[in-house]
């Protein structure tokens, strides 16, 4: 990616949670709901990535079944084998395909080429790329 993108706050505050700091979970909810409307981005990177975050995590939810990460923290192998057959798909495929799927229905690379002024196909470069990422970065919190 072209500019040095840090997410690596989101991560630590999903931490947090995760092993039981639960005073910190409406500052993730107020972190979702400016993730996914892109406020405070400072490029088209940045707010894709901020999107995929905020998307990834309800996903997560929605994958579990559950709205608690210290819980979604405690899931243990089997029911992780249990919950991606009664999802079809295995978490980080699921995750991602999910980001994937929302920016392009909701045809988010124009809307981010016009607000940042970038060439849309730069944009959808970057779509796959940064849905790996954040996958990534989501999935190393939880296991």
């Amino acid at each position: 990616m072209s500019d040095q993108i840090e997410f690596s706050s989101f991560y630590r505050l999903l931490n947090s949670i995760k092993e039981g700091d639960s005073e910190k979970i409406s500052l993730l909810d107020q972190k979702i709901d400016e993730f996914k409307n892109g406020i405070n981005s400072k490029s088209f990177l940045e707010e894709l990535g901020f999107l995929y975050l905020s998307l990834g995590i309800t996903e997560l939810y929605n994958f579990t079944n559950q709205k608690d990460l210290h819980s979604i923290g405690l899931i243990d192998k089997e029911e992780w084998e249990s919950l991606s057959i009664k999802n079809e798909e295995e978490l980080p495929v699921f995750l991602a395909n999910k980001m994937i799927r929302y920016v392009k229905e909701n045809k988010k690379a124009k809307e981010l080429s016009k607000k940042w002024n970038v060439r849309e196909g730069e944009i959808k470069q970057h779509i796959t790329k940064m849905a790996r990422y954040i996958t990534e970065g989501i999935i190393d919190v939880i296991e």
